[in-house]
């Protein structure tokens, strides 16, 4: 089987929101589809590790808001990239409450859907669940964010968690002019630059200013790596941060060229906060 022919399969990037003995969270999500018309029916896969997964099950409602091309990649990593469990996804983003009672992210989004949940279907590592479209406005009209604009024009990736993640990076071209950053795997690719954040198509990596950030999780360039390059690294089983020895970890005292065996014992994932134990070596 090639699993790369599974990305001519359309998708969509979505925000999918949910609430929970009053708190609220959401996610990115790429598997939204119609199913019926009568009565209005859609489908929405939610890996069953995500907090909306709980909220969803919980509440019986969700939404889900259909992000626009110009949607900043930064708030694709607040929702896509880190867990509700340790960030308030909502922090300085327009949201509304619906007639479900369900959050509706309203920023850089094109159009709603709320929905009531009617059924489920356990399919693994995700749960189907089939919702029931209780209300639907268009936003403006601004052009849809498609996975393959995402992931071809903005540079993303897709989260570990996401129904359709393939390691498909380790298969694609491993030129050394393509750049990784080590927590989140966007990849840096001087054809693009970064028009987003005003980096024009042709810069080279060393060429981009000392303030620029990764788009998605904004860690800073030392947290990014060279495709191809062949220090040994161990990658987090749990949440798929790589440690670089060539880089260390800084931000705890880990200076760089400290092998992973000359870790401490008690030294933590700094994305998850998973044990060395947790750790495989990459390669």
């Amino acid at each position: 089987m090639n699993p790369a022919a599974l990305f001519k399969v359309s998708y969509g990037l979505y925000i999918i929101s949910s609430l929970k003995d009053g708190k609220t969270n959401g996610q990115i999500a790429n598997t939204v589809n119609q199913v019926t018309a009568e009565p209005a029916q859609i489908t929405i896969a939610i890996n069953k590790l995500n907090l909306t997964h709980d909220y969803i099950r919980a509440s019986g409602v969700f939404s889900a808001s259909v992000l626009s091309q110009i949607v900043p990649m930064k708030m694709i990593g607040q929702f896509g990239f880190h867990s509700g469990r340790d960030i308030d996804k909502f922090d300085g983003i327009n949201v509304k409450t619906g007639l479900t009672g369900a959050p509706i992210v309203m920023d850089y989004s094109v159009a709603y859907l709320e929905a009531r949940v009617v059924g489920e279907l356990d399919v693994g590592t995700h749960t189907l669940f089939v919702g029931e479209i209780s209300d639907a406005q268009i936003i403006n009209d601004h052009e849809p964010l498609t996975y393959a604009y995402y992931h071809q024009i903005k540079g993303g990736k897709s989260s570990k968690n996401a129904p359709s993640y393939i390691k498909e990076e380790k298969q694609a071209g491993e030129r050394h002019r393509i750049h990784q950053c080590t927590i989140c795997g966007y990849m840096y690719d001087p054809e693009k630059g970064d028009p987003d954040h005003g980096i024009e198509p042709g810069t080279p990596f060393a060429d981009l200013p000392e303030n620029w950030d990764c788009p998605i999780c904004n860690a800073d360039r030392t947290k990014f790596i060279k495709k191809g390059e062949t220090s040994e690294t161990y990658k987090c089983k749990i949440c798929g941060y790589i440690y670089d020895p060539a880089k260390g970890d800084p931000d705890a005292g880990i200076a760089a060229g400290t092998s992973f065996d000359d870790l401490p014992d008690g030294w933590k994932c700094p994305v998850c906060q998973a044990p060395k134990t947790e750790f495989e070596k990459e390669r």
